[in-house]
């Protein structure tokens, strides 16, 4: 035991002799740097003057609240902490015309998808080229630029989203072209866009409609136009989408953000989305006519011809500089243009949101905030829906505290 003792602290000695012939020190008054050469070469320590490493980050206790207990009145189901949004991101100017980003998320599941062959955990992975100081393009897994502010803020600042933005292939692999005006008032991007990240059979499967093909190109369209108006008092995000799902199978949508600037402390956000689907891509409607087969111990069917329509309403008032109040508002109405049923109203189910939030940022210069908000949603079925698929209406709260961050580590 003592020659291996021994034999350590020679080794130990010799390695931190070494160190001292090695790390030399200099001095600089009265701090000492480190002469050893760093891990990343002198003449690429510039590019990351141009790089953001972020962590995008939400942490909360979670108490959960629903009307589904065994006596059908509302009441608490759990309490826990939660990771609610991790979500990993890099990005930043390699050239002077060359931009790239990249964020992954870690609090979602990893599938790799068929047809892109990307993580679906992976929000983001493109590169941009500015062609010129005001005309870009960029390729890669991007995010669609559907419109609407609901979708355009930073996922860790939305407590909970409306139905079609909840359900949908927000992050999809293509390319995308975007010019801004000379006025810079006005910006407008065209994307061509894989339509799903898997294989139609693996996203309907047997659900699908009989006699529905899969279509040979796949993809998806989608124009988009910003705009600013008064001085930005008002300003817009508009787009029209097209969804090649199937054959004779399209999805038509449209979002409608406005942004109204009232002062520095009041601002009021109005969404609205117009989504036809000519084969169910949201899902909710088919869900609904498949609740009592899956019960049955029967295959989900998928229905054509849905078509959901939503308003979604954000206010902002900042009471001081450190405490904001909010309170966000959605409504959804689920139609079935396609029902069997030639008496049966075409309107199946509408859901309601209702999220009021108050904001402390203890730090002036940094965004970082604590939160308490009530996530309140209740979803409502017509009465044919109740008779014929057997579904009820219900409720879900969400009571919430903890902490916003987008963590700017380099």
């Amino acid at each position: 035991m003592k020659k291996k003792l021994l034999i350590v602290l020679i080794f130990s000695s010799s390695f931190f002799m070494r160190g001292q012939v090695i790390e030399k020190q200099t001095t600089e008054g009265n701090v000492y740097v480190d002469s050893i050469p760093s891990i990343i070469p002198v003449d690429r320590q510039s590019l990351l003057k141009n790089v953001d490493v972020i962590f995008n980050s939400r942490f909360a206790y979670d108490s959960h609240y629903s009307s589904l207990q065994p006596d059908g009145d509302e009441g608490h189901d759990y309490s826990s902490f939660n990771i609610n949004q991790l979500r990993f991101e890099i990005k930043g100017k390699i050239h002077e015309k060359v931009y790239f980003r990249f964020r992954h998320r870690y609090t979602k599941e990893g599938e790799i998808g068929s047809i892109d062959h990307m993580s679906q955990a992976t929000d983001m992975a493109f590169a941009r080229i500015d062609l010129g100081p005001r005309t870009n393009f960029s390729f890669g897994k991007l995010c669609a630029d559907w419109g609407g502010y609901e979708f355009d803020f930073n996922p860790i600042d939305i407590l909970a989203y409306n139905d079609i933005v909840e359900f949908a292939d927000n992050y999809l692999v293509g390319a995308s072209a975007a010019h801004t005006l000379e006025s810079k008032k006005h910006s407008f991007s065209f994307s061509v866009l894989n339509s799903r990240t898997k294989t139609f059979e693996e996203v309907y499967g047997t659900s699908a409609p009989a006699g529905l093909e899969a279509s040979e190109y796949p993809l998806a369209f989608v124009g988009n136009w910003r705009g600013s108006f008064f001085n930005g008092k008002f300003e817009t995000t508009y787009s029209y989408s097209y969804f090649n799902e199937a054959v004779g199978a399209h999805m038509n949508y449209i979002v409608l953000g406005n942004k109204f600037k009232f002062s520095d402390k009041f601002v009021l956000y109005y969404d609205f989305h117009y989504s036809d689907e000519g084969l169910d891509r949201t899902s909710i409607v088919s869900s609904i006519v498949s609740t009592q087969l899956v019960e049955d111990g029967l295959n989900p069917i998928a229905v054509r011809d849905a078509l959901y329509v939503e308003n979604w309403v954000r206010a902002e008032y900042f009471v001081t500089p450190k405490v904001n109040l909010l309170m966000t508002a959605m409504h959804s109405n689920h139609y079935w243009k396609d029902n069997p049923d030639p008496g049966a109203d075409d309107l199946l189910s509408v859901s309601y949101g209702l999220i009021p939030t108050v904001q402390y940022f203890p730090f002036k210069e940094y965004n970082m905030k604590f939160y308490l908000s009530y996530i309140y949603r209740k979803y409502d079925y017509e009465g044919n829906a109740e008779t014929t698929y057997g579904v009820k209406d219900y409720t879900t709260g969400l009571l919430s505290f903890g902490i916003i961050a987008p963590f700017l580590v380099l």
